[in-house]
């Protein structure tokens, strides 16, 4: 007799003890990261702070702050640095898709199955309501690519060192210098 195999719910996510997502009706586990990542998510989310200190809209999400969705193969995201536009919810995972969400490549995010898999998670964020997704990689030229308008392929913009990013119209009027994501 075969085997029944359940899917993983969102209660078996906030037992996890460490950081993962619900894709598919698995936990997708995610590695942990090397300091320039983290130095990177931390300096957009420590950016995005200020800014909703500013404008008293949004939330700063940084990295490992579960977001509950709802699609047919995904019911969490952790982004690396998110800006979230709907209410704190205390203990539990914030609701909805954030307006803006980045993400930071690690160590294993390059070759073709990495692309594929990093654009399928952009077409996810677009499908949750997510407007703009950023794509850094703090190893090539092209530091930031910004994903807008709902297309997960084509970067509406780049941005390398010495120039701003910005995440517009999710994000109004904050920007971010690229060299800022470094030491």
């Amino acid at each position: 007799m075969p085997k029944t195999v359940s899917k993983a719910t969102i209660e078996d996510l906030y037992r996890y003890k460490g950081k993962a997502e619900l894709v598919d009706g698995r936990l997708k586990i995610m590695e942990p990261a090397g300091f320039a990542h983290g130095e990177a998510g931390f300096n957009i989310v420590s950016s995005l702070r200020g800014y909703t200190k500013r404008t008293g809209v949004g939330l700063a999400v940084p990295d490992n702050v579960g977001i509950r969705v709802y699609l047919p193969n995904r019911l969490s995201f952790s982004p690396d640095a998110a800006y979230h536009l709907g209410p704190p919810t205390g203990m539990k995972f914030l609701e909805g898709a954030p307006a803006f969400a980045a993400e930071v490549r690690s160590g294993n995010d390059y070759g073709a199955a990495a692309e594929r898999e990093m654009r399928d998670k952009r077409a996810d964020y677009f499908a949750a309501g997510t407007l703009v997704v950023w794509d850094v990689d703090l190893l090539g030229p092209d530091t930031v690519r910004v994903f807008r308008d709902g297309d997960p392929d084509t970067p509406a913009a780049v941005y390398r060192r010495g120039d701003v990013a910005e995440a517009e119209p999710a994000v109004p009027s904050w920007r971010l210098p690229v060299n800022d994501l470094f030491s």
